[in-house]
């Protein structure tokens, strides 16, 4: 048997940098352990599998360990592929996902992904995570994942954490953040406990960084970039109980995986 894949760079106009994620569109499901198998293979944060329905476009995504709920990058780089690869002939792509339907649109030369607003809510700083982070700590609060505010921007580029401390926490990963200084917010995620020791642009956790910007600076658009090695720039919105997330995405890579 032999299965297409596309490899594409999300939140990025340009190879070598912003996510890269894995996508397979699929006939049909394959047996979990064998989509878990493949992302391990792949072994980049992200590998997303699509099925058509009848209900739309079904999606999993599978970091090289566990399967997770929700992935911004991976939808996007699915949607990129559905538009560009398969020559979707419609503005609007939607997908069904563990959590609920969501869709990508094109907007000029922009992808724009809607997603659930997650809004924080106060957690407070302990031990164990101050330890983990070893950076000072402005505020703590809490979605899905930690949310973690720190001083500066600066204080999120040096930020060098602890990877099996932050394992330890009972959090799937850890977002740490601070206002821009050429954006209005910066941010980096740390998931060691999913097999993502860093992940280069995140457009899940933006969920809940929209809503707590949002507030913060006064402003429903936003300009975001995360700050890992790699980057990305990300354009959002908080449009009530929905955030959008857009940004480009480019195509560096398909194949066949060969399963004999």
């Amino acid at each position: 048997m032999q299965l297409e894949f596309h490899q594409v760079d999300a939140f990025s106009n340009r190879p070598f940098s912003g996510n890269p994620a894995m996508v397979y569109r699929l006939d049909a499901w394959l047996a979990d352990e064998l989509m878990q198998r493949i992302a391990a293979e792949h072994n980049l944060a992200e590998t997303a599998f699509l099925v058509r329905e009848a209900q739309g476009w079904h999606i999993r995504w599978f970091t090289p360990t566990t399967e997770v709920p929700l992935c911004g990058h991976a939808t996007l780089a699915s949607a990129y592929v559905l538009f560009e690869v398969y020559k979707e002939p419609v503005e609007r792509i939607d997908f069904i996902g563990k959590s609920g339907v969501m869709s990508v649109t094109r907007e000029n030369d922009r992808l724009l992904l809607d997603f659930p607003a997650l809004v924080p809510h106060e957690v407070g700083v302990t031990v164990e995570l101050q330890r983990a982070l070893g950076i000072d700590i402005v505020d703590v609060l809490g979605s899905t994942e930690l949310l973690v505010v720190l001083e500066s921007e600066q204080a999120v580029r040096d930020c060098a954490p602890d990877m099996a401390a932050l394992a330890r926490l009972p959090w799937p990963g850890v977002i740490v953040t601070a206002m821009g200084t050429q954006h209005d917010f910066v941010s980096r995620y740390f998931a060691p406990a999913i097999g993502i020791p860093e992940d280069p642009v995140t457009g899940s956790t933006h969920c809940c960084l929209i809503p707590y910007w949002s507030k913060r600076l006064g402003k429903q658009g936003l300009t975001a970039y995360q700050c890992s090695t790699r980057g990305g720039e990300l354009f959002c919105r908080l449009e009530g109980e929905r955030v959008k997330i857009g940004g480009h995405a480019t195509l560096v890579a398909s194949g066949k995986l060969l399963l004999g």
